[in-house]
């Protein structure tokens, strides 16, 4: 299962560095990221395969907002248009999406609070 973890951060230099840095001691591999800034306060989405892992490297560092949320990853092709292909699918199945960002291997990564819908109308979705 694919899970993004969304981490509120405090505005500091450094943040993301101490973020990747705690992931990475404990061998735990980044497949996608995100972040900006939403009211003031960043946030950063990262696409990771061991969800309970990273959660407890995390909380071990001091990072105490954590949101986990299962996520559809699918593979895109790198062309003109595919983002607008998949997403028009979506909508026409009346899914709402609250999620989107691409990760490693042009790699589309969908999150919705109806996630079995959207895994079934991306489900030959490329």
């Amino acid at each position: 299962m694919a899970t993004d973890l969304a981490i509120s951060l405090d505005d500091r230099t450094g943040a993301l560095a101490d973020i990747a840095e705690t992931l990475g001691s404990a061998g735990i591999n980044i497949d996608g990221i995100s972040g900006s800034v939403s009211g003031g306060s960043p946030v950063v989405h990262l696409l990771v395969d061991a969800a309970g892992p990273a959660r407890q490297a995390l909380a071990d560092a001091g990072f105490t907002s954590v949101d986990e949320q299962e996520v559809v990853v699918l593979d895109i092709e790198d062309r003109p248009g595919s983002l607008g292909e998949v997403s028009r699918r979506i909508a026409a199945a009346g899914i709402s999406l609250d999620l989107v960002y691409l990760a490693t291997g042009t790699r589309l990564v969908l999150g919705s609070s109806d996630v079995d819908a959207l895994r079934s109308s991306t489900s030959n979705a490329s």
